[in-house]
């Protein structure tokens, strides 16, 4: 198990360049104009950003993880696609492509892995839009480590990445942020018995209000993030 943990640390930390902090998923627009303003809305913000990214980037993870092992170039291919069509604005496209782009450019440097270096080569190509969760099981497919794993590191990063900005955007304690995480945490293994059987044809997305903030954020005049 050592071995695998610290795979799944090294790719998924923070320390890995993928510009994680450069994005809020949405939460600037939303501190903006006080949709989220305190600790209880911050983790309804965080829970349903998890909720939908189950739905949608999850299972294109759980997808391409699958597609990988068995070899299917063009499965991943087509969930990659799918996935990005599901991002309803450009703040959200630009965030899941650029963060896809140097998670498998970085991830073929290390790994110097056949798989992740064509895949690499497909994006810097532009034949494919390389959105971040089909990297990502691109990724733990080749490294040999489960779904399930790759799938919670997923859910995870999007928790992590909202609240990491929380903090730079709120007056909110540190250790705030962290209890919400490890709340939220605690809803990962439910969202994978979720979508665990789902297909790229049940990936959904429901949250107007999301939608709504990340895309007046395109034209805001003060920002800290890029979404």
């Amino acid at each position: 198990m050592i071995p695998e943990l610290m795979r799944v640390l090294q790719f998924t930390d923070s320390m890995f360049p993928v510009g994680a902090f450069s994005f809020s998923n949405a939460l600037e627009p939303a501190v903006q104009h006080g949709v989220v303003h305190d600790r209880s809305t911050l983790e309804e913000f965080v829970r349903t950003a998890t909720h939908v990214a189950a739905g949608t980037d999850g299972i294109a993870l759980l997808e391409s993880h699958r597609a990988t092992r068995a070899g299917d170039a063009d499965r991943v291919r087509r969930a990659d696609e799918a996935v990005y069509a599901r991002k309803l604005n450009e703040e959200m496209r630009t965030m899941t492509t650029r963060m896809g782009r140097k998670l498998v450019e970085g991830a073929a440097a290390v790994v110097a892995d056949p798989v992740l270096t064509r895949h690499a080569g497909e994006i810097a190509a532009g034949t494919v839009p390389g959105t971040y969760p089909v990297g990502a099981g691109v990724l733990f497919a080749v490294l040999g480590l489960p779904e399930e794993a790759a799938f919670a590191a997923h859910q995870y990063g999007t928790a992590a990445m909202i609240l990491g900005a929380a903090v730079r955007l709120m007056p909110i304690h540190h250790l705030d942020a962290q209890t919400v995480l490890f709340a939220v945490n605690a809803t990962a293994h439910r969202h994978y018995e979720r979508v665990a059987a789902a297909t790229i044809e049940d990936m959904s997305s429901f949250a107007p209000v999301t939608d709504v903030l990340a895309a007046a954020h395109v034209r805001a005049h003060v920002r800290m993030f890029i979404n």
